[in-house]
């Protein structure tokens, strides 16, 4: 969806955290970049991030740093994303991170 800075300031309000990236245009040459911004309980708590990636990897310092809850919708997404990739508190997984966590042996 192609919105601007301030049409998704409503939509910032509902949710509990987002990721937000808005593509912006610089003068009549055409050149444009991504302007990544990151959004906790509607409040704007980074902006100008240089990518997604780097937005992520920020988001997850935040929650960690600050102790907050994951959305119960991604629960499991962030626990993944922390414990699993980042590892994070690896000895407290939930079962169903266990499950991925655990490879098959072969013989």
């Amino acid at each position: 969806m192609n919105v601007s800075r301030e049409e998704a300031s409503g939509d910032q309000v509902e949710l509990v955290m987002k990721i937000c990236v808005f593509h912006v245009s610089e003068g009549h040459e055409g050149l444009s970049h991504a302007d990544v911004s990151i959004v906790v309980e509607g409040t704007e708590v980074l902006h100008s991030c240089p990518s997604v990636a780097k937005a992520s990897l920020l988001l997850m310092g935040i929650i960690y740093a600050l102790n907050l809850s994951y959305p119960p919708k991604l629960k499991y997404t962030f626990e993944v994303f922390q414990k699993v990739f980042l590892e994070l508190d690896v000895l407290k997984l939930s079962p169903k991170v266990q499950s991925l966590w655990k490879t098959p042996q072969c013989n």
